[in-house]
């Protein structure tokens, strides 16, 4: 058996030393450091070789990757390296690994060549200035044999360790027997489908109903594939914390055995929620965990492999043994597990890790994208950005000398801007050249300003210099997938306005992601229409769609149009009487907990007061602006198997999906609102977009996103096959042929 590394990982792996150090040195984007390494083959003879793929053997493993350049007249084999700023603050130990990469594949060269020695070049290209600086180094064969062989030694233990780990995790995944007596309804063409999707390579979107156990429903299958199908990792991508405690809880029923499942498991989380010390600053200068993390990495590495699932608590809990930063071990981690629960962000967004380990290492890897619904809006927002000029005028009062002149010059340009500007809100087909050049010279202006003061960026500073970074970022992207438009704020004496770049067709940056892994599930209780999530999310035209039969009957759900009320914004205070009056009825013939979801806070207030006016017996509770997790549990937390109220909620916020209240808990609904977008010139805009690009522009922007809402807060009155429930659709639209057919084909409608 042969153990695959790349150059780089394993030079990550052997040769990484000294302290994490995060500090806010501006590097290149992606595209800045593709472009770098061009314009330095550029300048090299005609004979000079881009690109060089390379490979060698040492045992049972087998080391492969790209060399950036060799100069075969001058015999000079270069790894070039792309910064911004000073050359000086490249931290002593990147230096180190990048010399170790560069001598590994000197010996690559040599085999391949058989030459007797070579001079290896690092060459660092400043992509502001465009200067190399180059530092150059001749060593024979027989050196960087050396060298290679002891890297390769001192892997070769972890990778005979992972050769033995892969197999008994593939024997265990072809014994893997489903956990349950029997399939739920539903639950098996489920299973059966996502098994011959993963069989055939290709990419599944599955309308599955609540109930039917979707989340075991595709593991299960997708393990039990993995070893046939050669898959290196699996990927559990989701758009919430309760999807990744489903997932998890999941493995524990397939996989009873907890620590012994022969199956890593890892969770990873954002950085906020894993941060020990988030007063301080990511080195060794300032925290603790960030002091000698390289050192401490191998044994708090060995010992995290031991504990499955590599839960948010156990991955802490070693890590803080180990004295190493829970968030940067997570990240080690995801190299080494098998099944990697995770937020969406770490596949689709940018820079996204899975994706960037998995196109470094070639994995082949199989994709779960649960509550697949979300991802249009998610996606939208990890290739968005926004810059306000307030923001820019506060920083500009408190910012360090040196950046006075920059900031001067991109206000100047932000005023000219939207000088001529009309009205409150315009969209333009075209990016500004002039302020963005102002953007991009603030950009390094504040970079070379924390090259001389690494401590020197805090408070707005900080904040300011991200959201510029994302939006010069995003703006490289710019094409007609995106809207660019200005909207003039209140500013004092002086008119300032928010600029905003927005993705609305994320298709071009999510289709490649998918297509990139080996097969793809997108599943949910909502995903229909499926041409609409196919056209926005970009998936192949052989991509299958199935709708699972639901394990509920029409009988369990009273569905109830209620169309002589409308919820239109113009009808809305005529509304109020009617709906308090519906919610007491049905409370009086049929007590217990029920949700009532609105369009607005300001609707939902309005309602509930009325009905705290009218009715004070009923038992109410609301749902606030910004809850943080705590106050949503103590929302939740009302609804117990005894009490008796009414929570009101807004429709599409935290407690229309993902909330699983199932029995007495919950008995039935309200949803007073189609759950359309609100009637806006930035809709408006993206309306003619989807009009223009789909000939659906109403249908894109306001319904189809509107009614999958309604049906996700829908599905928290029936969670089992045994719970009965009433629901009530309250709106004239509802009443529509159009709106219904959107509705699922289970409801029996009155």
């Amino acid at each position: 058996m042969n153990y695959r590394v790349a150059v780089r990982a394993l030079c990550e792996f052997t040769a990484k030393t000294g302290d994490l150090d995060l500090r806010f040195t501006p590097s290149p984007t992606a595209q800045q450091g593709i472009a770098g390494h061009r314009t330095v083959a550029s300048r090299r003879s005609p004979e000079y070789q881009a690109e060089l793929s390379l490979e060698g053997q040492f045992g049972a493993l087998s080391v492969r990757g790209r060399a950036d350049g060799y100069d075969p007249a001058a015999n000079v084999l270069e790894e070039v390296k792309t910064f911004r700023g000073e050359f000086t603050a490249i931290p002593a130990n990147h230096r180190q690994l990048h010399w170790a990469q560069a001598r590994v594949y000197g010996w690559l060269l040599c085999q391949s060549l058989q030459l007797p020695q070579v001079d290896l070049a690092l060459v660092y290209f400043d992509i502001i200035s465009e200067k190399e600086t180059r530092l150059q180094e001749t060593w024979s064969a027989s050196d960087l044999q050396q060298f290679f062989e002891l890297q390769c030694g001192l892997f070769l233990a972890w990778a005979e360790q992972e050769m033995a780990h892969r197999a008994a995790r593939n024997a265990a995944a072809r014994a893997l027997a489903f956990p349950h007596k029997q399939f739920r309804t539903g639950q098996r063409t489920l299973a059966e489908a996502v098994y011959k999707t993963v069989s055939t390579g290709r990419c599944l979107m599955a309308q599955a109903p609540t109930g039917i156990g979707k989340t075991i429903g595709t593991l299960f299958p997708l393990l039990k594939a993995m070893p046939g199908q050669q898959l290196d990792k699996l990927l559990f991508l989701t758009a919430k914390t309760p999807g990744r405690k489903l997932a998890l809880d999941a493995m524990q029923v397939l996989f009873p055995e907890g620590q012994d499942a022969p199956l890593r498991v890892l969770e990873l989380v954002a950085r906020d929620k894993a941060c020990e010390y988030p007063q301080n600053a990511c080195n060794g200068d300032s925290c603790p965990l960030a002091r000698g993390f390289y050192d401490r990495l191998p044994a708090a590495r060995r010992a995290a492999i031991g504990q499955t699932p590599l839960d948010q608590k156990s991955l802490r809990n070693v890590a803080l043994e180990h004295e190493v930063c829970p968030y940067y071990l997570s990240q080690e981690m995801a190299r080494w597990a098998d099944l990697v629960i995770a937020d969406y962000n770490y596949y689709f967004d940018v820079s996204a890790l899975l994706y960037g380990l998995a196109q470094a290492n070639q994995w082949r890897v199989g994709t779960l994208v649960d509550e697949a619904h979300n991802l249009v809006e998610r996606a939208r927002g990890m290739y968005s950005a926004s810059l306000d000029q307030q923001t820019l005028n506060s920083v500009r009062h408190t910012a360090p000398a040196p950046l006075d002149k920059p900031f001067k010059r991109l206000d100047r340009e932000w005023s000219a801007l939207h000088k001529a500007q009309a009205g409150p809100y315009q969209a333009y087909p075209q990016l500004p050249a002039k302020w963005l050049n102002a953007l991009s010279s603030c950009i390094t202006a504040i970079g070379d300003y924390l090259n001389d003061h690494p401590h020197g960026l805090a408070g707005n500073l900080q904040a300011f210099y991200f959201e510029a970074l994302q939006f010069n970022r995003v703006a490289e992207l710019f094409d007609d997938n995106f809207l660019f438009d200005v909207s003039l704020v209140e500013g004092g004496k002086r008119r300032l306005s928010q600029l905003n770049l927005r993705n609305i067709v994320p298709a071009g940056f999510i289709g490649p992601r998918l297509a990139s892994a080996h097969s793809n599930v997108l599943f949910s209780a909502t995903l229909s229409p499926q041409t609409y999530y196919a056209n926005l999310l970009g998936l192949p035209e052989d991509a299958l769609w199935m709708d699972v039969e639901s394990p509920f009957g029409a009988e369990q759900l009273d569905v109830q149009v209620v169309s002589r009320i409308s919820t239109r914004f113009v009808h809305r205070q005529a509304s109020l009487e009617p709906i308090v009056e519906l919610i007491a009825r049905q409370f009086g013939q049929r007590p217990g907990n029920y949700l009532a979801f609105f369009s607005s806070f300001d609707y939902m207030q309005q309602v509930a007061e009325l009905l705290a006016e009218r009715h004070p017996s009923i038992s109410r509770w609301l749902q606030a602006r910004r809850m943080d997790e705590a106050a949503r549990q103590d929302f939740l937390d009302q609804f117990t198997l005894t009490s008796q109220g009414v929570g009101f909620a807004v429709l599409g916020g935290a407690f229309g999906e993902g909330i699983d209240l199932p029995g007495a808990r919950l008995i039935g609904a309200f949803v007073a609102t189609l759950g359309l977008a609100q009637l806006n010139p930035v809709n408006e805009q993206i309306k003619q977009r989807m009009a223009a690009r789909f000939g659906a522009g109403y249908d894109y922007t306001y319904l189809y996103p509107g009614v999958q809402k309604v049906v996700q807060a829908a599905g928290r009155v029936i969670r089992t096959q045994s719970d009965q429930g009433t629901l009530f659709l309250i709106d004239d639209r509802f009443a529509e042929p159009k709106v219904q057919q959107l509705l699922p084909r289970w409801w029996r409608l009155q």
